[in-house]
């Protein structure tokens, strides 16, 4: 009887241990925020953002039940001329002094194949907040020469900047507006397990 109580503890104990949930942060040095918009219709202009944070939690090796929150501070804005990124802080954009962070939340994160994610959520942006889709690249899991347990995603979606009030922008006399509509955003996000 004795024998039975153990096992049964050890059971117990092993599956308390199999469906503890796993804490990630983002390792901000090997990460990235990027983003590409339409400039007067003939190219793009790409820039990025300096200052974000995130976590992830998950039950599952394969993160299909993970939950996925994502701040940036609308303020890091970087297109490498700082004119421009003066313009993007106003009011006439992002208004950083009224709406300091971008945030996304996720509401599911489902494979599709492979090792390709479909990620949706709620992205919070100038006080407002939309439902997008994602798509995921999982690049794996290993271990790093200090110990520490990583893992790799590549994000990239689509989004009108007019859905979230970003609506500044010139018509061209040949047609088109200075600045596009559509942002396209490709996050590059390793993870780095947390301990207990």
């Amino acid at each position: 009887m004795k024998k039975i109580g153990i096992l049964f503890t050890v059971l117990l104990t092993a599956a308390g241990l199999w469906a503890q949930t796993s804490v990630w942060e983002f390792d901000k040095a090997h990460s990235s925020v990027e983003f590409g918009i339409d400039h007067m219709v003939i190219t793009e202009v790409t820039g990025k953002f300096t200052e974000f944070t995130g976590s992830v939690k998950s039950e599952k090796e394969d993160f299909t039940d993970a939950k996925i929150e994502f701040y940036i501070e609308a303020k890091s804005i970087n297109t490498n001329n700082i004119d421009r990124d003066d313009h993007l802080r106003s009011a006439d954009f992002f208004d950083v002094d009224k709406f300091q962070q971008i945030t996304f939340a996720s509401t599911s994160f489902t494979k599709t194949s492979g090792k390709n994610y479909s990620l949706t959520g709620n992205l919070t942006m100038h006080g407002i907040t939309k439902p997008v889709t994602f798509e995921v690249t999982y690049g794996g899991m290993i271990v790093d020469p200090y110990g520490n347990t990583k893992a790799g995603f590549k994000l990239t979606g689509k989004l009108s900047r007019t859905d979230y009030g970003l609506t500044w922008s010139k018509a061209l006399e040949t047609g088109g507006l200075v600045v596009g509509e559509e942002v396209t955003l490709t996050a590059r996000v390793e993870l780095m397990k947390m301990n207990p």
